[in-house]
């Protein structure tokens, strides 16, 4: 089964534009995925081939219109999740990304300017969804970020199978350090556990240091680990042991 991307934008000479290189170009060669860029602007209907207008109510910017916008979605929907990309919309996370590799595709919309009418959201099943809090000119990077993150998880696209497993947000953790040759360099030297062979001293190293490194970095990310590992029936029997 082939992941079918199709992306309604106002600048569809965006795509594939970087995922057309590297692993997921060469799976994009090899048609493991499909992408096609759809123009919004096509879907207008005046002579001006309008999307936006002024917001209601008065204020800044343009806001993309409703109608223009759902006649584009509603001729490109094939049953596929539509996800709009919006600093409105809920965290992505890699539990969604990999939700959303498993399945046929998606569909996804790129806002632009103000963003979108509110009502188009009301109208249609459409699932909001941010890639961080910070505003971009526009959704197409953050479409080409969700899409990087889908690929790269599809069958065949990673060069060994539990490239994707041992990652970070995978377990809910930061990934453990990662060192290489040369042994020593300016001075630093790769850390002996590494280098000892032993590999159930090794584990337990990347274990630690995961588990410090999200919970100094990351301390949302931490606080959510530790409530599911208690919530767990381990976690509750280990959490009563302490005790």
């Amino acid at each position: 089964m082939t992941f079918a991307a199709t992306i309604l934008t106002l600048y569809p000479e965006m795509f594939p534009g970087p995922l057309g290189v590297s692993l997921a170009g060469r799976a994009l060669a090899e048609g493991r995925w499909s992408c096609e860029a759809v123009n919004i602007r096509d879907s207008a209907t005046d002579k001006h081939r309008s999307v936006d207008d002024t917001p209601a109510g008065g204020g800044a910017g343009m806001v993309l219109r409703a109608d223009v916008v759902a006649a584009a979605l509603d001729a490109a929907a094939d049953g596929r999740p539509v996800v709009a990309l919006t600093p409105r919309g809920a965290p992505l996370t890699q539990a969604r990304v990999r939700s959303l590799a498993s399945g046929p595709g998606v569909t996804l919309l790129c806002g632009r300017f103000e963003g979108f009418d509110e009502r188009l959201f009301d109208a249609r099943a459409i699932e909001q969804v941010s890639i961080g809090d910070y505003v971009l000119s526009g959704g197409e990077m953050g479409a080409l970020a969700l899409l990087d993150a889908c690929i790269r998880l599809l069958p065949g696209v990673m060069g060994a199978t539990s490239s994707g497993v041992d990652e970070s947000f995978e377990t809910g953790l930061l990934e453990y350090p990662h060192y290489t040759r040369p042994a020593e360099w300016e001075g630093r030297a790769i850390p002996e556990v590494l280098r000892s062979g032993d590999h159930a001293r090794i584990a337990a190293w990347r274990k630690q240091q995961a588990e410090t490194d999200t919970r100094l970095r990351r301390p949302d990310l931490w606080e959510r680990h530790e409530g599911a590992r208690v919530q767990s029936p381990s976690g509750a029997q280990a959490k009563k042991d302490d005790r």
